[in-house]
């Protein structure tokens, strides 16, 4: 086994969850770096590191040192102290700052910082606040080495150490010999499998009941993230038998203690034309219980507005708006002046946007009270633009309460309206929609707007197609396409796939929809990353970070969002200092969006914002979401991703100018009409697609829908035309 020592010059990358990490070693008597990988959790640039393992050539990057095992030395030189402090594991102690401290105590610096940190206002700038910080920043990092060893020693990663450490402070190892399955109910990022890595390093059995119970919790959690509100019960034991490794016995003992406890739910349900059980999480069976019991209180409920003369109203907003309606117009309309609660559903161009426009401006001349709300930031934004009235996320018309987790807008504190329009509908899940049921007044108009036809929700639920499949509710489904929308390209080829059509994919100059044939995943990332930085740009003069959005159906691979982030980071935002943490290189400018909701910070899931400053000494990290600033800590920072390609499911919602579509073999799992649909409705201006017209004719033809489980349909039927649900 050979031995190499030097100091880190930088981290190319690290995988926070794994310890996977690729860095740049600078060796003492060499001037070129050398690139060492492996395993290596907790190392930081400026450490010294004594390396054993052996020379493998990469067929891509080279000559690169593989690590089986490593010592960590504090770095000796002036050079690797000065990269060790300025890496962010000080707060307060930036690159800067840390030249400033090395360059007047040279070799002496960390013994300094250590035993006589008096001595660091001597530097210019530092003043006793600053001070105060590093001394009570480096404590920390001397108080928590033992709780860090004792982790890191039953498998956790140093990140996630100090996530646990952040959370449980002082009693960490106390909390975690307790019981390490609470880590994955306590601590955001590590799931069941990491602490039931850690339950098995220290002793406890697979046949445990602690580790059952918690396994089961784990499997409903997955399921939900799939977008299983519910799961039967007989495939439910088969799944968690797979993860646990444990009998179905012990499986359905600790299920049913669990339901006994009121911690899961049981029920029948018709499914496949059997009574068959169900298992369901606590919370999200009583949201669609719940979402049935508020459909059916707002039906019966009184509406407070007058009743129009609806013929004469159809002609004033005729004139009113100058325009002309069509009949299934006018009856949509007419149905939303009359009834409590209206659904309307359509496709682009079908004229939802029109309707809305008409039920407002009848409903304008009756109350101010009108409410227009949508699922996401960019919905809400577009739908103030379509309507000319301020829209609100569903999350902001709810107002998040932090001392409870909850909304302030509930049944004892209702949004004030007489009307309420829900744009995007088909994207609101089971859990929000039963949130935003319970805050609307008894009194107060419901109108869900939304396409079916598009992907249902990122959480767990088919909320409206379900609600639509009761027939308790009146619909309208729109699906003339108006002569003005037409002439769209983007809009026709969106019928034609949602019919199963193959599109025309004839490319002409004067089109808004391009197909550019490639055989190859590599021939597909070429011509994606030159559309994006040069053609597009140059010819249609868009801004390849503000106008162009790359959707693509899956992660990893070539052609995933993964790689097409990293080749179109390297193609518009390159030559930047790089911040690495989580696995993601992270540089000022770069393109992110949030992966959840963050109230605190008031953002959420699949909003898009841009980069604008990395503070190393602070350790935090600054994000422009629509220009409101959003500031992050390092640790926070497994929040974001890179999003110059984001997946097609996370884009729901949104729209861009131009959006840039592979459609390859490669994706073959999720070539589903649905996500085509979806991802080609999400361009304004344009939709370019790179790759196969056999990908495309695949996704077209493929009408299969991932089944849903759900008890929703059946529990509005049961509840608003009883007794379906038992």
């Amino acid at each position: 086994m050979e031995e190499i020592v030097g100091y880190i010059e930088r981290l190319t990358f690290q995988n926070a969850e794994s310890g996977f990490t690729i860095a740049q070693l600078q060796e003492s008597r060499k001037q070129d770096l050398s690139c060492i990988v492996g395993t290596m959790p907790s190392v930081s640039p400026g450490e010294t590191l004594r390396c054993y393992g052996s020379w493998k050539r990469h067929l891509v990057h080279g000559m690169q040192f593989e690590v089986a095992r490593y010592q960590s030395e504090v770095p000796a030189s002036v050079e690797g102290i000065k990269k060790y402090l300025g890496s962010g594991l000080i707060k307060g102690i930036g690159t800067k700052f840390a030249a400033r401290i090395v360059d007047k105590f040279g070799t002496e610096t960390l013994e300094v910082i250590e035993k006589n940190p008096q001595k660091l206002l001597e530097i210019p700038g530092l003043g006793k606040k600053k001070l105060q910080q590093i001394i009570s920043c480096w404590s920390d990092q001397r108080s928590i080495r033992d709780v860090m060893i004792f982790l890191q020693s039953n498998g956790v990663s140093p990140a996630y150490a100090q996530k646990i450490y952040k959370i449980y402070g002082d009693k960490s190892i106390e909390k975690v010999q307790g019981n390490p399955y609470q880590l994955a109910r306590d601590i955001r990022g590590i799931g069941f499998k990491t602490a039931d890595t850690i339950a098995q390093t220290m002793g406890i059995a697979k046949e445990s009941t602690q580790r059952i119970e918690a396994g089961i919790e784990y499997v409903l959690t997955e399921l939900a993230g799939d977008g299983h509100v519910c799961y039967p019960h007989t495939d439910f034991l088969k799944v968690a038998e797979g993860i646990l490794e444990t009998t179905p016995n012990s499986i359905a003992a600790c299920v049913k203690s669990l339901e006994q406890d009121s911690r899961i739910e049981v029920m029948d349900l018709v499914h496949a034309g059997e009574i068959t059980p169900f298992l369901w999480s606590k919370h999200l069976f009583a949201a669609e219980i719940g979402i049935a019991r508020e459909l059916k209180r707002l039906k019966e409920a009184s509406c407070s507005l007058r009743q129009v003369n609806i013929p004469k109203a159809l002609e004033w907003v005729e004139k009113r708006l100058q325009i002309e309606l069509a009949k299934h117009q006018k009856d949509a309309v007419s149905q939303a002046l009359e009834a409590k609660l209206q659904i309307i559903t359509g496709g682009p161009g079908t004229g939802k946007s029109t309707i809305t426009n008409a039920i407002m401006a009848i409903t304008e001349q009756l109350t101010s009270k009108i409410v227009l709300a949508a699922p996401t930031g960019r919905a809400a934004k577009r739908m103030t633009e379509i309507t000319g009235r301020k829209a609100l996320t569903i999350h902001s018309l709810l107002e998040f309460d932090f001392s409870n987790y909850g909304f302030k807008r509930k049944r004892d504190n209702p949004i004030e309206c007489d009307l309420i329009i829900v744009d995007e509908s088909s994207m609101i899940d089971t859990s929000l929609m039963w949130s935003l049921l319970k805050a609307i007044p008894d009194h107060a108009r419901l109108i869900l707007v939304g396409d079916i036809n598009q992907l249902p929700s990122v959480g767990p639920g088919n909320v409206l197609k379900d609600i639509i499949s009761s027939k308790c509710l009146p619909v309208t489904t729109l699906t003339e396409i108006f002569r003005q929308a037409a002439g769209s390209r983007i809009i026709l080829n969106a019928h034609r796939i949602n019919r199963g059509d193959f599109p025309d994919i004839r490319n002409m100059s004067d089109s808004d929809f391009y197909f550019i044939d490639a055989q190859t995943p590599e021939e597909v990332l070429t011509h994606i990353v030159t559309l994006v930085s040069q053609r597009l740009p140059l010819k249609y003069k868009f801004n390849p970070m503000d106008d162009i959005q790359v959707l693509a159906p899956m992660k990893k691979g070539l052609i995933g969002t993964e790689n097409l982030n990293l080749a179109l980071q390297s193609a518009l935002n390159p030559n930047q200092e790089a911040l690495v943490r989580w696995g993601t290189r992270f540089q000022v400018n770069d393109k992110v969006m949030q992966l959840r909701n963050n109230y605190k910070k008031n953002v959420f899931n699949g909003d898009i914002g841009r980069i604008r400053e990395i503070d190393l000494g602070e350790q935090t990290m600054t994000v422009a979401f629509d220009e409101e600033l959003v500031e992050y800590e390092f640790d926070q920072l497994d929040e974001l991703s890179l999003a110059y390609a984001v997946s097609i499911h996370k884009y729901q919602g949104s729209e861009r100018a131009c959006v840039v579509i592979p459609v390859h073999t490669t994706h073959f799992k999720l070539l589903h009409r649905n996500l085509l649909y979806t991802a080609v409705t999400r361009g304004k201006k344009m939709v370019v697609l790179v790759g196969m017209t056999k990908a495309l004719y695949i996704a077209v033809k493929n009408d299969e829908v991932k089944k849903r489980h759900s008890g929703l349909q059946q529990a509005v039927s049961g509840i608003i035309n009883p007794p379906l649900l038992r």
